[in-house]
């Protein structure tokens, strides 16, 4: 039997490190995308025997194209977003139409650029990593509530059009994760509105991808909440 294959975007961000980890540690091959971190893509890929660092930008459709049409994968995961708070009086027109063009626009590219293949298989998962803000909306943040609500309606939509083709699209929506994102908030304050009383590390957000890009055979179209029970 040959060896599953996975492709994590923004695999050098702390829940898509945590993400290829988890997926090598369980037989697959994962293909690593990275933008701007090629150090770090380069040291996880030395750590993970069976890997390849892909350098695209997912924003960037022909830089898609090229890099993932040919893949023949069992596994997407649509992991790598950007955030860039503000107040929406004072936010500025490219902190907004960066982080929609990554998360929407880059979910777009890289998911129509491997369906391709995943159609003529008739088989594949797709998880996309979306968040809670996406589901309740955070003052300071209207930019990213609205490219990851955007993701969950795609989620949604794409899993009724691909089920047909035994393809399943799932999302995860993590809350308060220990991250280069979060690094500057106050979480030690914060965790005291979590009824789990701590804040998640990019680990339980990987089981759960794992568990919908891999186990869940009759999931799709859902979201799953990951954030402690702080939404619920």
């Amino acid at each position: 039997m040959s060896m599953k294959k996975v492709l994590v975007t923004g695999a050098t961000g702390a829940i898509g490190e945590a993400c290829a980890r988890y997926f090598h540690d369980n037989g697959y091959f994962v293909y690593l995308n990275y933008r701007s971190n090629e150090t770090k893509a380069n040291a996880l890929h030395g750590e993970l025997v069976n890997s390849q660092t892909l350098y695209f930008d997912i924003t960037k459709k022909e830089e898609v194209a090229s890099a993932v049409e040919s893949l023949e994968l069992d596994v997407l995961v649509n992991n790598a977003g950007i955030t860039k708070d503000n107040l929406f009086f004072w936010m500025k027109d490219e902190e907004w139409s960066d982080v929609i063009d990554t998360s929407v626009n880059g979910t777009y590219y890289v998911t129509k650029a491997v369906l391709k293949n995943m159609i003529a298989n008739k088989k594949g998962a797709i998880v996309n990593v979306a968040s809670v803000s996406g589901l309740v909306g955070n003052a300071g943040q209207t930019n990213y509530s609205a490219a990851k609500g955007a993701m969950i309606a795609f989620t949604k939509a794409l899993s009724a059009e691909v089920a047909r083709y035994k393809i399943r699209v799932n999302a995860v929506a993590p809350g308060l994760i220990e991250s280069e994102m979060t690094k500057d908030l106050p979480l030690k304050e914060m965790k005291k509105g979590i009824p789990l009383r701590r804040v998640g590390v990019a680990h339980d957000v990987a089981e759960c991808v794992f568990f919908l890009g891999d186990k869940a055979s009759y999931v799709t179209g859902d979201v799953m909440n990951i954030s402690g029970g702080m939404v619920r």
